[in-house]
């Protein structure tokens, strides 16, 4: 993270000046200040540089990667949207994506961006992404969540920073607005993207999560974390026994094959043939509670979004109850409520041509 005290700005930055994105940045200016968690909310201290003649020449240096930014309070870019001096605001990552465009881009709509659950990844949406962007016309980025998939891996986990990194995304990719759509953590990134910066979000789709409650299963999830960081898998097991071998371990934490077999998608061999998780546990386990496990609605900029809403669950699912609709609707006033038969948390999987169809529904002007 960059943050400049002088000027009461924390700048996106391109990642040429920083080698760790989220972890310790370091740049060449790295003896200057410190900025505390007292400061920082977000993040871990970090080394942070504050001079004003650094900030002028990063915007020199990142010209080409943002388009003309003034050096007066609150960078612009062409696009027109005021990036927030806000101090507790924190430097977004750059994600990994895969772009789906439609065969015949026909559609005046602004982009999709999807945003996955937790440890998820893009590929999860890969068919999907393919099949929204073929009827609706638009064109659709899935993307790799930090700490997810190929996305940088940071120490810092939370909800106001993964809206930073759907932010950045945008502005690297030159999107002026998007309609956003997330799936459980994916989708509480997108509502606090939301109450973040409203004016870049077009529409917003959250699947399966409510942002003022949760499914009482989400307790189990440390304990899966836990039982991943201890796992030691003999480097000389093919990957098929690599994975039975793994399988067998969750079995008795993890009596149900669905979330074992989706767990065991994020085993890895390296290239020296030893077996790690793409995903980051450790960061993911470190900040679960209460980063993760609880969306911070009351701490973000705006109390309400004001803009088209929709909530799509999965009947079968706790996540998000048709009690809780009064309480949702205080932030998300505009709100419309689905609840697809058949399906539960993982709705778009449960039931992948009804949920195809309702979204094309709700997406088609």
């Amino acid at each position: 993270m960059l943050c400049c005290g002088g000027s009461g700005m924390v700048p996106r930055f391109a990642p040429e000046n920083v080698k760790c994105w989220g972890v310790r940045a370091t740049c060449r200016w790295q003896k200057c200040c410190v900025v505390s968690r007292a400061v920082c909310r977000c993040c871990e201290p970090r080394t942070a540089p504050c001079h004003h003649g650094m900030m002028q020449h990063l915007v020199r240096t990142n010209i080409r990667h943002w388009g003309k930014l003034s050096s007066c309070k609150g960078f612009k870019i062409e696009l027109g949207r005021q990036i927030s001096t806000s101090l507790s605001r924190c430097a977004g990552v750059p994600m990994t994506y895969t772009l789906h465009s439609p065969p015949d881009p026909t559609s005046s709509q602004s982009p999709l961006i999807i945003m996955h659950g937790l440890m998820g990844s893009k590929t999860n949406w890969k068919s999907l992404g393919k099949a929204i962007a073929t009827r609706t016309g638009m064109e659709v980025y899935t993307v790799d969540a930090r700490n997810h998939g190929d996305s940088p891996h940071t120490e810092a986990h939370s909800y106001p920073l993964l809206a930073e990194d759907i932010l950045l995304f945008m502005q690297q990719h030159r999107i002026p607005t998007a309609t956003l759509m997330g799936h459980s953590m994916g989708g509480r990134a997108v509502m606090a993207t939301a109450l973040m910066e409203p004016s870049v979000v077009d529409r917003l789709v959250v699947l399966d999560m409510s942002p003022v409650g949760t499914s009482k299963s989400i307790s189990r999830l440390p304990r899966f974390l836990e039982i991943m960081l201890r796992v030691a898998i003999p480097p000389d097991l093919s990957p098929p026994q690599a994975k039975t071998y793994v399988d067998d371990l969750f079995k008795p934490a993890i009596p149900e094959a669905s979330i074992r077999q989706f767990l065991l998608t994020n085993l890895i061999q390296t290239p020296e043939g030893e077996y790690t998780w793409k995903v980051n546990v450790k960061g993911i386990a470190k900040n679960f509670n209460p980063h993760i496990s609880t969306f911070p609605a009351a701490a973000l900029p705006h109390h309400s979004f004001e803009g088209d809403t929709v909530f799509i669950a999965g009947a079968l699912s706790d996540y998000l109850r048709p009690r809780d609709e009064e309480a949702v609707e205080e932030i998300f006033p505009q709100a419309s409520f689905h609840y697809l038969e058949g399906a539960g948390h993982w709705l778009h999987a449960d039931q992948p041509t009804a949920f195809l169809n309702l979204l094309t529904l709700l997406l088609l002007p």
